[in-house]
């Protein structure tokens, strides 16, 4: 186990994946109370403050063993959900859509803004290789959350807007799943299935995105 890449990987993500999980929970909150249900406010969770929304185990314990485990190969991790009563929504099936998406949509744009701030750190001539790799993991961590949290199986966010959008029938049956949806993503993702099927191209697909929207200021910075 070689401790000083190890350190030196912490200090790179630590910042990046702080602000991933923050903004991200954080949204949630703020969304479902522009829709009318108040309890994450309450509880003190819309907040950029990362203590409110890390969990021990799964934000800090589970990436760290998994990271020494399979050196850096397999890493997974999680922070304390937002709570949200969909009950409070003033129209619960259409506005769980919006409070589903924005955590997703708040990582997007992070990884849009780390993009932004890589370029320009290029452009004034700043290579300094720890900045660089903290812009490019900022880039990495929020296309990863973005992409893996859109996954269409309940509790994840994904899973929400498939209910949200589906008939009531099948929106019915979608949601049972839910008590175990956890285990059925991690089964899916120990055997490679989301990594192969899902993760892969759709970050892919996300990268050109970003590409393609920040071609005009890598044009100018060049």
């Amino acid at each position: 186990m070689d401790i000083a890449n190890l350190i030196q990987t912490v200090a790179i993500y630590a910042l990046p994946v702080l602000f991933a999980i923050t903004v991200h929970e954080a949204a949630h909150g703020y969304v479902a109370r522009h829709f009318g249900d108040n309890t994450a406010w309450a509880l003190g969770r819309v907040t950029l403050n990362p203590l409110k929304h890390i969990d021990p185990l799964g934000t800090i314990v589970m990436p760290l063993v998994l990271y020494l485990a399979t050196s850096g190969a397999f890493l997974f991790g999680y922070a304390k959900p937002v709570p949200v009563e969909f009950g409070k929504l003033r129209n619960p099936k259409r506005d769980m859509v919006w409070v589903a998406l924005a955590g997703p949509g708040a990582n997007l744009l992070q990884a849009l803004l780390w993009g932004i701030l890589l370029y320009l750190l290029r452009g004034a001539d700043i290579t300094e290789p720890f900045f660089i790799r903290m812009c490019q993991a900022g880039v990495l961590v929020n296309v990863v959350m973005f992409v893996f949290n859109l996954f269409p199986l309940p509790p994840l966010d994904g899973g929400r807007i498939l209910v949200g959008l589906l008939p009531h029938k099948q929106a019915v049956l979608v949601s049972r799943i839910e008590p175990w949806g956890f285990f059925v993503v991690m089964a899916l993702v120990v055997a490679g299935v989301i990594s192969n099927l899902w993760m892969r191209p759709l970050m892919a697909l996300t990268y050109t995105f970003l590409e393609t929207v920040l071609m005009p200021l890598a044009m100018l910075v060049r």
